[in-house]
């Protein structure tokens, strides 16, 4: 299995969605070589080769595809399109105690923050997820509002172990729904960043210097507590025994320490991705692509294109004859 990881261009603490597809596109033929020559085998001894195509920076994803249906055309080999979100549901394949499906997946990074129930034949069931900002996409606005570096969220982590957590009471934020009460499987972190702003503000105005250790803790901890309280619930109210934490903010320490914490006193266990494939990787894709494999039906059309979004519980129909784009 052929597979590649490419590092985006960043810019201003962003990504520059033309510039890193640019890049991709520059760098692919070397990264192609490079991964040949680091596996010490030849592309026709390759089974399969698999490229992400939905959700994602659609240049970027163009360059990955085309690359990898091109070479399954010349090398006659067959094509998997993996679902990005897929993939980090899959980082936890290489964890030693892999749970059984059924299984709760909370998967917490810079572009989601979704609940998904995963079944029996990757059958997934998203039952929850963030409407505005993303928990990785608050950390990162919240870095910025700190003066920290980019990405936020390992910065906030470093410099909130100096800080007092308890300091300043931040909003949990809810979604309303239409019954006058709140979606209690969501979540909404825009609100919570606002009052960080808000907060920098009065500082700012009354001359003060910015607690900026005792802010970042106290975000910190807001942002686990909301994470960690809404998955135990709906793992609860959907009789789920495993939670599955993956994504780039599951290497947060203190989500990992306190989701272990509170789900051992409901008697549920906790799967946590390897601290390494925790953000954006190449492996997360294979791992999700191998599991494919055990399905035999499960290949995707080289006619396959790409996608800038496609839901979690649509990634079945990227192995469908009739491709959904």
């Amino acid at each position: 299995m052929l597979l590649h990881k490419l590092k985006i261009t960043l810019s201003g603490g962003g990504v520059v969605p033309e510039l890193a597809a640019r890049k991709h596109l520059e760098l692919i033929p070397f990264v192609l070589e490079q991964a040949l020559e680091e596996s010490k085998i030849r592309i026709e001894e390759i089974d399969v080769i698999a490229s992400t195509v939905t959700p994602g920076l659609v240049g970027c994803l163009r360059v990955g595809s085309i690359t990898a249906r091109s070479l399954c055309t010349l090398y006659s080999k067959p094509f998997l399109g993996i679902h990005h979100l897929e993939g980090h549901l899959s980082s936890i394949l290489f964890s030693k105690n892999y749970p059984k499906s059924p299984f709760l997946t909370l998967l917490v990074s810079g572009g989601h923050t979704e609940l998904i129930k995963v079944s029996d034949r990757r059958e997934m069931q998203r039952l929850g997820r963030s409407y505005d900002d993303a928990a990785g996409e608050a950390f990162d606005k919240v870095g910025r509002l700190l003066g920290l570096s980019y990405p936020g969220g390992p910065a906030i982590a470093k410099i909130a172990k100096k800080g007092n957590a308890s300091k300043f009471n931040l909003p949990k934020c809810k979604i309303s729904d239409k019954k006058g009460g709140f979606l209690k499987y969501d979540f909404s972190f825009s609100g919570l960043k606002t009052a960080v702003l808000r907060l920098v503000e009065k500082f700012n105005k009354n001359g003060d210097e910015i607690p900026i250790p005792d802010i970042a803790a106290s975000f910190e901890r807001v942002v686990a507590e909301v994470l960690v309280e809404r998955t135990i619930k709906c793992a609860i109210d959907n009789s789920l025994d495993n939670i599955v934490v993956v994504g780039g903010v599951a290497a947060n320490d203190t989500l990992r320490k306190m989701m272990i914490e509170e789900a051992w006193k409901k008697s549920i266990k906790v799967h946590l991705a390897p601290l390494n494939l925790c953000t954006d990787n190449a492996a997360m894709i294979g791992a999700a692509a191998l599991f494919r494999l055990k399905f035999r039906q499960h290949e995707s059309s080289l006619e396959l294109g790409i996608s800038g979004r496609l839901p979690i519980d649509q990634a079945n129909s990227l192995y469908e004859k009739n491709p959904p784009f």
